[in-house]
């Protein structure tokens, strides 16, 4: 198989979750004629030719200053009832988990217009799914000055809490963090949570760890998508150390639980080695 662009690494994942057969949409139909190599492409509906104005995908989940300019653009578009087959291959998809990576050496030099990178969280904030769609999780975006202010509140949280003897490491570990572009943090809506409980009690006791789930899923996600698209990036947790300055200092909703903070930049260095446990300690299979 050739080997892929990031782009279409990060094009393929985020549409993965729209593998089933369906009536077309431009975007759609698009995405897979440009971005899938002729041999990942399985059937796509006859082309035409519409002009009409487009602007990323935007979500009111998302911090305001995500949104960008409209621009009009020539693009080609399916006929709306011919029903569409994409084929992303799990090759594809696995070369992009492989390659996800925890990179601790970054820089302010982002690789993608920050405008795309918007655009990856806010589509990955769309589709990645949640029990009973009830769809919990918020994100937040820091750029710049913003992603350097939350790591300047970082280290002021914690300096009053580390042994004076352990601080100079806390301290680098926190510039390092501060060294990126940005960072998006990741929230739980918990009364979306509250409300799920209340209307299915069957299983109230089983909604916060679905949310967890639905989180862990974006995280893991936006990490793959942004390094597919040549970021380094890397998870952290200070939550709930400082939740209460990050949601003083960008007004978020007391129902907004932070959950984890993904730093995100260019790669100044190498992923460190990671090892694996021998399948026969984690695998099972049964009836193959």
């Amino acid at each position: 198989m050739p080997t892929m662009r990031p782009q279409t690494l990060t094009s393929t994942f985020l549409s993965a979750s729209r593998l089933y057969t369906t009536t077309a949409s431009s975007s759609t139909c698009q995405a897979t004629h440009e971005l899938l190599p002729s041999n990942l492409l399985k059937t796509c509906a006859p082309l035409t030719t519409r002009t009409f104005s487009t602007s990323p995908l935007r979500s009111k989940l998302v911090s305001p200053q995500a949104e960008t300019t409209a621009s009009k653009q020539e693009i080609r578009i399916p006929t709306p009832s011919t029903p569409v087959a994409m084929a992303a291959t799990s090759a594809t998809l696995l070369e992009a988990f492989k390659a996800r990576r925890s990179f601790y050496q970054l820089n302010k030099e982002l690789p993608i217009a920050a405008d795309k990178i918007t655009s990856i969280v806010q589509e990955n904030l769309i589709q990645i799914p949640s029990s009973f769609n009830s769809q919990s999780n918020r994100v937040l975006v820091l750029y710049g000055a913003e992603h350097d202010k939350l790591w300047d509140i970082t280290s002021d949280v914690l300096k009053p809490l580390v042994p004076a003897e352990s601080w100079d490491a806390t301290a680098g570990r926190n510039a390092g963090f501060k060294a990126g572009a940005g960072t998006v943090l990741f929230f739980i809506d918990t009364t979306v949570v509250s409300g799920m409980q209340e209307k299915f009690a069957l299983y109230k006791d089983r909604f916060p760890t679905w949310a967890e789930h639905s989180t862990a899923m974006l995280q893991f996600a936006t990490w793959t998508t942004l390094e597919a698209e040549g970021l380094g990036a890397n998870l952290q947790h200070y939550n709930p150390l400082i939740d209460e300055r990050v949601a003083a200092e960008w007004k978020i909703p007391a129902n907004w639980q932070l959950t984890a903070q993904l730093v995100f930049g260019g790669r100044a260095g190498e992923a460190g080695a990671k090892d694996h446990l021998p399948l026969e300690e984690t695998f099972k299979v049964a009836g193959a």
